[in-house]
């Protein structure tokens, strides 16, 4: 695993958007809190919402949920998050979880910086 620590716990931005951004780089998973809770999720587009702030949509398949996690691969698990609110986040490695018909692409990320879609799965049989 690799974290990612800020001074007094406080994590900067620019840490968590770089662990964001080699999780979707890589297809790795993610451990962070967001909203005081522990999430483990899969980034799969980084960028800014229609108000320029930082998004990340990710499919969520384990930690919790304020409104509740459906079993792994239900479409109902894609989240909308925002990088600023999230805390020790940690580059973790794992299976890439995702799932058909994310409903908030458009919404939540209006000027990707980086997708999933645009890097080839890795292959942990060549060191990826």
């Amino acid at each position: 695993m690799v974290g990612v620590s800020g001074i007094g716990g406080v994590h900067r931005e620019e840490d968590v958007y770089r662990a964001v951004r080699t999780a979707v780089e890589t297809r790795r998973p993610n451990s962070a809190v967001y909203h005081d809770r522990q999430r483990f999720f899969c980034p799969h587009r980084l960028g800014r919402n229609k108000d320029g702030q930082l998004r990340v949509l990710c499919y969520q398949y384990g930690g919790e949920s304020e409104s509740g996690l459906k079993p792994v691969g239900s479409p109902e698990n894609w989240r909308c998050v925002a990088v600023d609110k999230l805390r020790s986040v940690e580059l973790l490695d794992g299976l890439w979880r995702t799932a058909p018909h994310h409903s908030r692409p458009a919404s939540c990320v209006v000027a990707a910086d980086m997708d999933a879609e645009d890097y080839p799965e890795r292959d942990p049989q060549q060191g990826q």
